[in-house]
């Protein structure tokens, strides 16, 4: 079976992250976002994807190419003008029209049993199958109403309390018929979720319920959370054996010096630097090229490739993108995200999920939350 991965967005609710870099390619965990997810697909016996693209494409094709030192056959599609979730796959049809595929939301982290989904939805004999998950706040979400047969009798959108009979909502992974196609206007923006699929009720669209682990990274409160849950080890990716027993993983030639101190879980990424008396985790990604400064403290944030922390910096609960330098002293705590090669001299504070943009340069002593 071959799969699609939407990856046209632009990823408005992650930035500054998404301001140079498509949401694809943002770093989790020290690899390319996607590349888990061919990672997933792979496991699960899919080697053909497509990628359906709109937003900074060149840096997906660029870095994945054909596929073949990942394993798997890559083909590439750009849309013009945004097409949808449905209209971008509509966009790629004469790369699917062959059988049943898969179509995957390019901004999910999940474990979910690919194989189990393609049996129940072939058993069904469904034109559609979509893979539902469980959430603890129903009203947050459009939720998805099953009968005892997995079959979908509706949707409702953003339910009150009161209006709340399921906490199922729909988990962005489909299996589908290529004759579902035919239901797509071609070159025109239209949705699986508004367009398709409520056409598809009563005519043999199922829902596959699964409590695997399924998280959307698309804001960075849900970015810092699925690389907690990738150190924790709650999600199953390649990662977790190289965090080993100890829950330390040394990606590569690292220097740590005398008096510095690693606390588990963490990730530190080749070529980094942590200097003397610094503290790394619990709960920290230190990317590629990294250094960390003496007596600095790094915890339950994530430090992108390439960056400089100088001496007494502290980050909590942050993230700091590649190439941006914190000057002395500085702390950055409460869910701030520093753009790519932005610089924030010392003495500086900064909370409250301020969000400081690319390039932008902080002078000493300007911010003070």
């Amino acid at each position: 079976m071959k799969a699609v991965i939407l990856v046209g967005g632009q990823g408005t609710r992650l930035r500054p992250l998404t301001v140079g870099v498509p949401k694809p390619m943002v770093p989790l965990a020290n690899k390319p976002f996607v590349s888990y997810v061919l990672e997933h697909l792979r496991q699960n016996g899919v080697n053909e994807v497509v990628f359906s693209m709109g937003y900074l494409p060149d840096g997906i094709k660029s870095y994945f190419g054909d596929g073949s030192d990942f394993g798997i056959k890559l083909t590439y599609a750009v849309e013009d003008h945004p097409l949808g979730t449905a209209g971008a796959v509509k966009n790629v049809e004469q790369h699917i029209q062959d059988g049943d595929f898969l179509v995957l939301n390019g901004d999910i982290l999940t474990d979910l049993d690919l194989r189990a989904l393609v049996e129940f939805h072939r058993q069904k004999g469904a034109s559609g199958t979509i893979s539902l998950t469980p959430v603890d706040d129903p009203t947050a979400y459009g939720l998805v109403r099953t009968g005892a047969e997995g079959e979908v009798l509706g949707f409702l959108e953003k339910p009150s309390w009161d209006q709340i009979d399921t906490n199922l909502i729909n988990a962005g992974t489909y299996a589908l018929k290529a004759e579902v196609l035919d239901m797509i206007p071609a070159g025109v923006e239209y949705s699986f979720e508004r367009g398709v699929f409520p056409r598809l009720v009563g005519g043999g669209l199922f829902g596959f319920s699964s409590d695997s682990y399924w998280m959307d990274i698309g804001t960075p409160e849900k970015y810092l959370q699925a690389h907690y849950d990738i150190l924790e080890k709650n999600v199953r990716t390649a990662v977790s054996v190289c965090l080993n027993e100890d829950y330390v993983c040394v990606e590569g030639d690292v220097r740590l010096e005398a008096g510095a101190k690693l606390v588990p879980p963490v990730i530190i990424g080749a070529g980094s630097v942590i200097n003397s008396g610094a503290r790394v985790g619990r709960m920290a990604v230190i990317g590629p090229g990294c250094v960390v400064g003496t007596g600095s403290v790094v915890e339950e944030s994530v430090i992108q490739a390439d960056s400089m922390l100088e001496e007494d910096v502290t980050v909590r609960r942050s993230i700091i993108a590649r190439g941006a330098q914190i000057g002395p002293g500085t702390v950055v705590t409460a869910g701030a995200v520093v753009g790519e090669e932005a610089t924030v001299e010392g003495n500086n504070v900064l909370a409250n999920n301020i969000r400081v943009y690319p390039g932008t340069v902080i002078k000493a002593g300007t911010i003070r939350f």
